[in-house]
């Protein structure tokens, strides 16, 4: 797999995430200690997302 294939593969993990952790966080019964594991997955993908986008350039 190319950096960029994999970058784009990350990209639409992190918006998913981003969509689940919306939903969670307007649900009656919020468990916050799921969204902030969503989240700090969400952090963990962007991470490696710019890092591979510096290796890439």
């Amino acid at each position: 797999m190319t950096i960029e294939a994999r970058i784009r593969e990350l990209g639409n993990r992190h918006r998913q995430l981003d969509t689940v952790i919306r939903q969670e966080v307007n649900r009656p019964s919020v468990d916050p200690l799921q969204v902030r594991e969503l989240k700090r997955r969400k952090l963990r993908l962007k991470e490696e997302i710019t890092s591979l986008e510096s290796r890439a350039h």
